[in-house]
């Protein structure tokens, strides 16, 4: 069995998915739109070729299965992205599936999820595939703009179809590779990074009520002021948090709303989008306590606070085995030159490792951008974290076999 990549085709096949819905320099292609469904197709096409019997599924994840005996390695990431953002950005983790899987020769299968971006839900595609997505919740998803999953998936052709589920019995695990999507390597000097946990994320949207009134004739001391108390809060937070929390926990206030948002106006509504992440529940535990408390100290202001949790993921600790031949792999191609590190990002891996064994390798993100249209990542470390998760790949599947 060979485990030497063809570095040519592998980039051949990244270039060929790029221009599906080429954006300047990245990739416009939200989910189930037609550049998406496109990029499905020529992907089940790809994965005939490579030997591998593929099927779009009921939500539309793609999965090329070996029609080799034995258990299996699956592999993959996502092919959507979000709007007019990078190239690299989950095709990269699929591609090099596809290419370990041509390389190896068997033993490998290679998914491609639905929706990692959100514009439904939240990893619908994974969560379909293990078990974890509701037919009610299904009804329930759709997306910024109004459109239900439902309707998305009859539009792309998928509705009706049979949702694939896990077989745990078929797979040894699964590996996902992706860029960085920071600069932690870049900066550093490192090439490979092998990811030992997931960050778990908590969202929420705090809404603020107060009373809206004539800007000039209201006097301050009785105006009850909803933009007001939205900034007292976040400065609350900004404040506090640091005290708090752990050495990597990162927390955004992604979207301030004003109603009616008027310059004469005094705001009688607001809104703020609140979240934060960390790899370890007890930082996360303490961080949605202290949260609680600081609204609650809000609530005695003015206006009226209220929050609602929008969703949460569970941080998920990488397999400790799949780690060690990701390692392994990495210090023979490039000794020295990588790390392990946790994963600030939420990635389809922390769902699979619901299911069965899971780990991560990451590559440089060139000035640490992601989710823009500038994201990229130099070809020669492209075609290093292939070779290396193939190699680790093939010690994983002869780990297995002895």
């Amino acid at each position: 069995m060979t485990t030497r990549i063809n570095g040519d085709r592998l980039l051949g096949d990244l270039y060929a998915l790029r221009k599906i819905g080429e954006y300047k320099t990245g990739v416009h292609r939200p989910t189930y739109s037609p550049e998406d469904v496109q990029s499905r197709h020529w992907l089940a096409a790809r994965m005939t070729e490579a030997g591998l019997e593929p099927e779009i599924d009921g939500i539309g994840n793609v999965i090329g299965r070996s029609p080799d005996g034995g258990a299996k390695l699956l592999l993959g990431s996502h092919v959507e992205t979000q709007p007019h953002a990078g190239w690299l950005d989950g095709a990269l983790g699929v591609i090099y599936g596809l290419e370990v899987a041509r390389t190896l020769g068997g033993g490998i299968d290679v998914a491609a999820w639905a929706d990692e971006e959100g514009h439904f839900g939240s990893f619908i595609g994974s969560r379909s595939f293990c078990g974890l997505l509701s037919e009610a919740e299904i009804d329930a998803c759709h997306d910024r703009e109004g459109t239900t999953l439902r309707d998305a998936l009859a539009h792309a052709g998928f509705a009706g179809r049979p949702r694939a589920e896990v077989d745990p019995a078929r797979y040894r695990g699964y590996l996902e590779a992706h860029i960085e999507q920071g600069a932690e390597l870049e900066d550093t000097g490192k090439r490979i990074g092998i990811v030992t946990a997931i960050v778990g994320s908590h969202r929420f949207r705090i809404l603020f009520d107060g009373v809206q009134n004539h800007a000039g004739t209201t006097r301050m001391a009785v105006r009850k002021d909803a933009g007001v108390a939205l900034v007292k809060l976040a400065s609350a937070i900004y404040q506090r948090f640091p005290e708090i929390a752990g050495p990597r926990t990162v927390w955004t206030t992604g979207r301030i709303l004003l109603d009616p948002g008027a310059p004469s106006i005094v705001p009688g509504h607001a809104e703020m989008l609140f979240q934060f992440r960390d790899t370890e529940p007890t930082v996360l535990a303490r961080l949605d306590e202290e949260l609680e408390a600081l609204v609650a100290d809000a609530t005695r202001g003015a206006c009226r606070v209220t929050i609602a949790e929008r969703g949460s993921s569970v941080p998920k600790v990488m397999d400790i085995g799949f780690q060690d031949a990701l390692e392994h792999a990495a210090e023979r191609h490039a000794p020295g030159l990588h790390v392990r590190m946790p994963s600030g990002a939420g990635h389809d891996a922390q769902v699979l490792a619901e299911r069965m064994k899971s780990a991560m390798l990451f590559v440089p993100s060139i000035g640490g951008i992601s989710h823009h249209y500038a994201e990229d990542t130099k070809d020669e470390d492209i075609v290093l974290g292939c070779q290396v998760l193939a190699e680790a790949t093939a010690e994983i599947l002869a780990a297995g076999n002895g």
